[in-house]
């Protein structure tokens, strides 16, 4: 029964080791400060620490890779949400959208952050300094519906 226990040991650490040659794309691309959404949406300096500590390591380019980021298969999961975050908004690229999309992007992160959808469970769990208190909801909240206003001209 013990060499079986060890052997089943065995081949498990050497699984994990060959999964270790997969390695997912953990980059940061390069940010134009043109592009950031501070150049192009007014952002009280409380919104953008907000912003900044609860969302931009999976929606910016920005991202704070931590070490378990380097194992896997975290690593693929986590390479995985960030890629996804930055498909679905992504600040550092805010002037790529147009007037209209940064209207809809407000309006989501307001019903996001409203919600509670964001930031996601699984990453606050980790990240306890991502959590949103409810001031902080309801002043991201409130920042994202004025802005949209603001842009859509209904201040």
């Amino acid at each position: 029964m013990k060499k079986i226990l060890v052997r089943i040991v065995g081949i498990v650490f050497i699984l994990f080791v060959l999964i270790q040659v997969k390695r997912p794309d953990r980059t940061n691309p390069p940010v134009d400060v043109a592009a950031v959404y501070t150049a192009h949406v007014n952002v009280p300096e409380d919104v953008k620490a907000i912003v900044t500590r609860a969302c931009y390591d999976c929606h910016s380019n920005e991202t704070k890779w931590p070490w378990y980021s380097n194992v896997a298969p975290v690593s693929w999961l986590v390479a995985m949400d960030v890629e996804e975050g930055r498909k679905h908004l992504n600040f550092s690229e805010w002037g790529s959208y147009k007037k209209g999309r940064m209207i809809k992007k407000l309006a989501e992160i307001e019903g996001e952050v409203t919600t509670g959808a964001m930031p996601m469970p699984k990453y606050v769990t980790i990240h306890p300094e991502a959590v949103l208190t409810d001031a902080d909801r309801e002043r991201l909240s409130k920042w994202a519906i004025d802005e949209g206003e603001r842009l859509s001209g209904r201040e």
